[in-house]
């Protein structure tokens, strides 16, 4: 595990990567998993990245910054409950990470890792979703991996769904 936090410390998951690397899927199951609250944070979107992204126009820094004070609102929304959490979101850059963390302590990252080859085949594989196959070059760019002292794991995509949520469980110290 990267960063200072300590394994059992997680209180909210945030599922990161670029679109198409599994991330619903992966988050559903680890909320399900531990028992708890569940977000996708494509449904955080306003309309207009909805429409913007469909029409393969890339997110600019000032079309996320709303979108993700909301995400962080809702974690923090989660924490003042005494709720934990696991959300989806692409958290591709460090400063957007940094802001999820706003919501809450016991923020951790669980980076879903893959070669653009092997996301870009699930991604024409998938249909009803609004991120085109044709945006993920722009998201491979922009993605800065966890640092060093950034709370999280980093998970490779090319394992089976089960395998990688028994993965990060293990890693995140939440198997017991």
């Amino acid at each position: 595990m990267r960063g200072n936090l300590q394994p059992g410390a997680a209180r909210h998951i945030v599922v990161m990567g670029v679109s198409g690397c599994g991330k619903s899927t992966i988050a559903q199951s680890l909320a399900q998993r531990l028992g708890w609250e569940f977000a996708e944070a494509d449904q955080f979107h306003p309309q207009a990245n909805i429409d913007k992204m469909t029409s393969g126009i890339p997110l600019t820094d000032e079309d996320r910054w709303p979108w993700l004070r909301a995400l962080a609102a809702w974690i923090g929304e989660q924490e003042a409950a005494g709720k934990t959490s696991v959300i989806t979101c692409s958290a591709l850059r460090r400063v957007y990470r940094d802001m999820l963390r706003e919501g809450a302590p016991g923020v951790v990252f669980a980076h879903l890792q893959g070669g653009a080859n092997v996301i870009s085949e699930r991604m024409s594989g998938r249909s009803g979703h609004f991120m085109p196959p044709e945006l993920l070059d722009s998201q491979l760019e922009t993605l800065e991996p966890l640092q060093e002292d950034e709370p999280g794991v980093q998970l490779d995509v090319r394992l089976s769904p089960e395998e990688i949520v028994e993965e990060a469980l293990l890693r995140l110290g939440l198997d017991g």
